[in-house]
């Protein structure tokens, strides 16, 4: 409803004219981000990402653009098949498992996206073979044969990263067999100094293998041109010269199996690398999405498309993204991306996030104690346009959030809606007592939106708490709890309270891209559904609001602290000390014996006959069982790593051995009282160890 007084029509017609005049045409953005690995956990890191994206994609939305978001799980690759080995399982029940904890994180972090797929899909195959055969019918696949390193032990071809060594350049230590950390050089495997295999340890051998190669250094003229255009960052267009004054080199498309991937139609035996099919995964969940609606895919990937490819990535992929895809793109006949966006690297507390201090952060653990408009809001507040690194500092964190947050923003609502509630029937007034302070609202719209566009991010937030500012020393000076003690004075504080709601409004509708949980709270709370980005240039009159409930809390330090305990506790969990070490996942089997121990320090280790009376999963831990051991009158609590190899009912009962006099572990899941013996290489084979028949419970063991 709205005031019918000719002052206000003339004012609100005058606002949907220049909305009219204004409206921009509606863009079509296919929206995309990097596609997290299907091989661990996602972390607070990852989330910078996905967060930013999601601000950008929620934004375009709101102001009647069709911004479509796909991505998808990166599934395959030499890492995932040896990770399930180790798990004793299949590559595909890996992927299917990460894919499923992925995609609740995400949902559970409000993230909008249209479609979350896997590359390991048959859209995704269909579409890699497309490609593969049209770049080679153009001329743009070569095969030579070249010499590779070769683990004589565990009979593999070894991938870039499954060799170490000394780098050729600078001679540091403990590089990867494709670039080194140190120098930043890059190089192929076979230069590494001293190189070791991961897998198994050994001393790698050369031996000649045949390989597909994808002729980069056809593109140059082309990617010369293109990545000087307004598509990539200063900084990343400056980069990326270095690889021209360098020399593109042509780009290794294949590898032999053993490999977790797409075997190439035409080569039994070789698999397309990762990195080719990776990238190629936007097109394939974009597939998966339209179901078949082949000429909505057309429309956005075809080379005289007029719709919008945009990715967002982070830096340490954009040679990947700047120059091999825009070329694999071009010379199959699609079209290249219109931009591409890479953000830096997140640091916690001014370091790289750290598994011993706590500060290595999974998104899930995050999400078990606070809700997820915090670290977006944050986030936010530190993004620009910029490839910089930024900083989560833990008490910044805190502070920031219940400065602005629950301080200013929400707080103006809470301030004024119980007088709407209480005194006027919960309708707002038919006037405004200051135009000029609504009319300043609306205005920042302007700026706050191109700040949103061009991702600056923490530009839009100074400005949105600076309107905050503004509404708070209002209401402030303004003083309603007081005015409604005096005569007379009721309708002005009713039009005051009305205005901060109005305020309020605004400020949501700036913060909705940011604060998807809170603005669907407040469009309750207004009885205004699904608010746009033009409806800050109508206020409220005389519309009728439901009771304000709360809408956010202070975080207090405790939950931080709770948060850098519980990380602590995963990595102690991840190790599975209460079960024997890492050995019983699989990952010290095959290692040399430990530095020897004397009979005295031997001694000190109390073995002990258990009974297992009772079994359980722990939620929320991917590798350890809980058990209930009875020594003989006397019952412990132990969490075991051996959740890869056991159900709980089959434990039950048995006997086993433990450490008796080991020091309880405070862990996330609870107190453990000891270790349960076990042994094996990991996985399925794993074996708990147990006495022979006759061992009583709680006897010791010799």
């Amino acid at each position: 409803m709205t005031d019918s007084s000719p002052r206000d029509t003339v004012r609100q017609n005058t606002v949907e004219q220049n909305t009219v005049e204004q409206a921009p045409v509606k863009r079509d953005i296919l929206v995309t981000s990097a596609l997290p690995y299907a091989n661990g956990s996602i972390h607070l890191g990852h989330m910078v990402e996905y967060v930013q994206t999601d601000i950008w994609v929620r934004f375009q939305r709101m102001r009647g653009h069709n911004a479509v978001w796909v991505w998808a799980d990166d599934a395959h690759g030499t890492p995932i098949m040896l990770r399930a080995q180790k798990l004793g399982i299949e590559p595909q029940a890996l992927i299917d498992d990460m894919k499923a904890e992925h995609e609740s994180d995400f949902l559970d972090f409000q993230l909008s996206f249209d479609n979350f797929h896997t590359t390991h899909s048959d859209e995704n195959r269909e579409c890699v073979e497309l490609i593969y055969s049209r770049l080679k019918e153009a001329g743009h696949i070569v095969s030579r044969t070249i010499e590779q390193l070769y683990d004589p032990q565990a009979d593999m071809f070894l991938p870039d990263r499954f060799v170490r060594g000394k780098c050729p350049n600078c001679s540091a230590e403990e590089q990867y067999g494709d670039n080194c950390e140190n120098c930043s050089s890059t190089y192929d495997a076979t230069d590494l100094i001293d190189p070791v295999s991961v897998v198994s340890g050994a001393s790698p051998i050369k031996k000649d293998s045949e390989q597909f190669f994808f002729k980069l250094d056809n593109f140059e003229s082309m990617l010369r041109e293109w990545t000087r255009g307004d598509q990539l960052q200063p900084e990343i267009s400056n980069k990326l010269q270095e690889w021209f004054d360098g020399g593109l080199k042509d780009w290794d498309i294949s590898r032999n199996k053993p490999y977790w991937g797409f075997e190439i139609p035409d080569a039994p035996g070789k698999y397309f690398y990762v990195w080719l099919d990776a990238p190629i995964g936007y097109m394939g969940s974009h597939k998966n999405l339209l179901k078949g609606d082949n000429s909505e895919f057309d429309k956005y990937w075809n080379p005289d498309s007029s719709a919008e490819l945009v990715h967002f990535i982070g830096k340490d992929i954009a040679y990947f993204h700047t120059l091999f895809w825009p070329a694999v793109l071009d010379g199959a006949g699609f079209r290249k991306p219109t931009a591409v966006y890479c953000h830096g690297f997140l640091t916690v507390d001014g370091a790289k996030m750290s598994k011993s201090r706590g500060t290595f952060i999974k998104a899930r653990t995050y999400l078990d104690h606070l809700q997820p408009d915090y670290l977006r809001y944050y986030y936010a507040a530190k993004l620009n346009n910029k490839v910089e690194d930024i900083d989560l500092n833990l008490e910044d964190f805190v502070a920031r959030v219940n400065s602005d947050l629950v301080g200013k923003v929400v707080n103006i609502a809470s301030r004024c809606a119980g007088f709407i509630s209480s005194r006027f029937d919960g309708k707002l007034a038919s006037a405004l007592p200051d135009n000029d302070l609504f009319e300043s609202s609306v205005a920042a719209g302007d700026s706050i939106a191109d700040a949103y566009e061009n991702r600056e991010y923490s530009r839009a937030i100074r400005e949105i708490i600076a309107q905050a500012d503004k509404a708070n020393q209002f209401i402030a000076e303004h003083a309603p709890w007081t005015l409604i003690k005096e005569d007379g004075r009721q309708q002005e504080v009713h039009e005051i309270c009305s205005l901060g709601i109005v305020l309020f409004r605004n400020l949501v509708i700036y913060l909705k891209p940011v604060l998807p949980a809170i603005a669907e709270q407040t469009e309750e709370f207004l009885n205004t559904p699904n608010l746009q980005w033009t409806d800050s240039k109508t206020a409220l009159y005389g519309h009728a609001i439901n009771k304000f409930k709360p809408m956010i809390k202070r975080i207090e330090s405790e939950k931080i602290e709770a948060i850098v305990a519980a990380s602590k506790e995963d990595l102690d969990a991840e190790a599975a000390l209460s079960a024997g070490g890492e050995a019983a996942n699989g990952e010290l089997a095959n290692d040399p014996i430990s530095e020897e121990i004397d009979y005295e320090q031997f001694a000190k280790v109390d073995l002990r006959v258990a009974t297992i009376v009772a079994a359980e999963h722990v939620k929320g831990a991917d590798k350890l069982l809980q058990l209930t051991l009875d020594l003989g009158g006397e019952r412990r609590n132990v969490f075991a790593g051996i959740k890869s190899a056991y159900e709980p009912e089959q434990l039950v009962g048995r006997q086993t051995v433990m450490v008796a006099n080991l020091k309880p572990r405070k862990m996330r899941f609870g107190l453990s009282e000891g270790m349960v013996l076990a042994a094996g290489p990991g996985g399925s084979e794993l074996f708990v160890l147990s006495p022979d028949q006759g061992a009583n419970a709680g006897m010791r063991v010799k």
